[in-house]
Order: structure tokens, then C-alpha cells, then sequence
């Protein structure tokens, strides 16, 4: 056994600290206070200086970062196999150094990823701040907010530029640029939301993003948020909002596309508005139509015929990327990963902003 361990002696040293980095984490995420204590004095300002480097190019880091990582690991197999042909007598010894060398690597990114990220689903979340927290819904509840959304989405479809059929059609890079404003009418009401926001990035691969069926992605590793700008930009600045909401610290995706909705709808911008309500419509309306279509078809004639028009463009779009091999994939993968961290109801948890909306705006409808 000694002598099998010398053999490969600092790749099994360096597979026993990956082991127990990933021990360690998954042992001590539940005591909360460690866990807020890690992240406020730690690992958030470890990614707060990581992206304020990132941020000094316009590209995505993110991208080059992963481009490079694709390039780097078809360049190791290669390599390795060669290796291994031309080891001959110690042909099986060099593709195990190989294949843990890879498996190290693998761990080794994983490992950081629950330094900088992962132990933020183990901290306190926005309603455990706030006092906001989600509620069981009564159907009248559901119905009252629905409405109460469609109006303000018909209040404010007319304030933003469209094309000559009708559709959204303020520029991205218009709404990239106020991305640096989307939370400045919330932090009053929230002051722990305060943060001094670099923006986004978009994305050189978003119709790849797109296929993939992400709208947008915060790099823990870079400190970046990033966007995809290929999706019908009608929904960019509630996305945007999102994403700023992951670069403050939370994880929950529920909790993040219910700051989107009360970010974007509190800021001055009026893209961002329009796409705050026409977001959280959507979101509230989906729970109505599973619960009571009629309520819902009833609700949904109210909207003008520029909202439609901008909720049939959303769904034309996304649907030639709908039920393919790729999306399957890619949701499974990240199904997995939000039930790994904790989160048991995985991509469904998202139903749960529903919730969040009925118990902050009930008053207000």
C-alpha cells in the first residue's frame, strides 16, 4: 500500500486535501453562523476582489476562463493518451497518474466553488433579513396579485420604445448600461440590498446559453455577472435584476427572481419596470392557470396587445429550444446541483417566488 501511495505521491496528497476541503464543507454547512461568518468575511470578499479585476476588460472572463478550460482538457487527454502509448511496460500506471490527475482537478474546482459559492445556500437568505417570507397561497390571494400585475403591465407597456410591429424594442446595450441603477429604489427599503453594482456582461455565447436554457449566469470564480443577449430582450432587465441579486450574496433562485421583480419595478428606468411586471405576470400567472385557466384566459384579455405581442415573441423563442437532448441535460445537471446544496425541490423550487409575490404585494393589490 506504501508503496502504491509513493508511487503517486503528491497526486494522492493532493487527492486527500481535495477530499477534505469537500468533507469539511459538507459537514459544517448546516451551522448557519459559521456559515454567515465564512461568507461575509471571507469568501464575499474574495469574489467582490475577483470581479473587480474581471471587470477592468469588457469581455466576460467568465467565457475566456471556460473556453480555456475546454481547450486545456482536450489538449490533457490527448496528451495523456499519448503518454500512456508510449509508456509501454508501465502503460497501466500512467493512465491511473492520468486519470487522477483529472479527477483531482475536477475536485479541486469543485471544492472552490463550495468556498465561493456554495456556502451561500447555507447562509441567510433574503427573508430571513427582510421578515418577507413566503407563504401558502389562497387562490383568491393568487387571483388578486395576478391582476393587480397585469395592471401594472398595462399601465406601463406604452412607456418603452417599439418597433414598427408593436414589439419591445429598447436597445441592449441601452439597458446593459442601466444596469449599474436597477437596485437604487430598492436599498432604501432594504439596506442590506446596497451595493456598488459594475454591471453586467454579455455573453458571446448566448445562443449557446439560450439552447442550454439559461437566461444568464453569476460567476462565483469571477465575480462577473453575465447575461444572455440572444433572448427576447423584453425580459433582460428583470434578468439583469437577477443576476445583480446572485452578486449580492444570495443563492436561492426563488428569492433572486423575486428581487428581480421588486428591483426592476422600483427602479427609474422604464424598461426596467415594464419588465419587472411583465416578469412577475408571468410567474404569478402560470400558478393561476394550473389553479383556475378560466380566472387566468380572463385576467390575460385585460393586458394590451403590446404586452401580448411581447409574451407570444418570449414564447416563440424559447421554444424551438424546448424538450431538446441539450436542455434535458443541462436541466437535469442543474436540478442536481440545487438539491446537492440543499434545496430538495430542485428546478421546481422555483415556484416558490409565487409565493413571495402574493405576501408582498396582497397589500398593495
Amino acid at each position: 500500500m506504501k508503496t502504491f501511495f509513493r508511487k503517486h505521491k503528491k497526486l494522492h496528497i493532493w487527492l486527500l486535501a481535495d477530499g477534505a476541503l469537500l468533507l469539511g464543507f459538507f459537514l459544517l454547512r448546516r451551522w448557519r453562523g459559521l456559515m454567515n461568518a465564512v461568507a461575509d468575511t471571507l469568501t464575499g470578499p474574495l469574489r467582490r476582489g475577483l470581479g473587480k479585476v474581471c471587470y477592468l476588460v469588457p469581455f466576460s472572463v467568465m467565457e475566456a476562463v471556460e473556453v480555456l478550460a475546454v481547450l486545456l482538457g482536450v489538449g490533457y487527454l490527448i496528451w495523456s493518451a499519448r503518454a500512456v502509448v508510449r509508456a509501454k511496460g508501465r502503460r497501466r500506471d500512467r493512465a491511473y497518474g492520468a486519470a487522477l490527475g483529472a479527477v483531482c482537478t475536477l475536485l479541486s474546482v469543485w471544492a472552490g466553488f463550495c468556498l465561493l459559492w456554495g456556502v451561500n445556500y447555507w447562509t441567510d437568505g433574503f427573508q430571513d433579513k427582510s421578515g418577507i417570507c413566503a407563504q401558502p397561497v389562497a387562490l383568491e390571494d393568487l387571483r388578486e396579485v395576478t391582476a393587480y400585475f397585469a395592471a401594472r403591465v398595462s399601465e406601463t407597456a406604452g412607456s418603452v420604445k417599439r418597433d414598427e410591429h408593436g414589439l419591445f424594442a429598447v436597445p441592449r446595450e441601452e439597458i446593459l448600461a442601466g444596469s449599474v441603477r436597477a437596485y437604487d429604489g430598492i436599498t432604501e427599503s432594504f439596506p442590506f440590498l446596497a451595493f456598488d453594482d459594475p454591471g453586467v456582461k454579455p455573453m458571446a455565447f448566448s445562443r449557446l446559453m439560450s439552447a442550454l436554457d439559461f437566461t444568464g449566469f453569476y460567476s462565483s470564480f469571477t465575480g462577473e455577472s453575465n447575461v444572455n443577449v440572444d433572448s427576447p430582450a423584453c425580459m433582460l432587465p428583470s434578468t439583469i435584476a437577477h443576476e445583480l441579486a446572485h452578486q449580492r450574496g444570495f443563492a436561492s433562485e426563488q428569492e433572486c427572481n423575486f428581487l428581480a421583480v421588486l428591483a426592476s419595478t422600483t427602479c427609474s428606468d422604464p424598461a426596467y419596470i415594464y419588465s419587472g411586471w411583465l416578469i412577475g405576470y408571468v410567474y404569478l400567472g402560470n400558478a393561476l392557470y394550473s389553479q383556475d385557466p378560466e380566472g387566468y384566459r380572463a385576467i390575460r384579455e385585460t393586458l394590451p396587445e403590446t404586452a401580448q405581442l411581447d409574451l407570444a415573441y418570449n414564447n416563440a423563442y424559447w421554444a424551438q429550444f424546448q424538450d431538446t437532448a441539450v436542455q434535458r441535460a443541462s436541466n437535469k445537471v442543474y436540478d442536481g446541483i440545487l438539491k446537492s446544496y440543499g434545496d430538495e425541490r430542485g428546478i421546481q423550487s422555483y415556484g416558490t417566488v409565487v409565493d413571495l409575490l402574493v405576501a408582498y404585494y396582497s397589500m398593495a393589490s
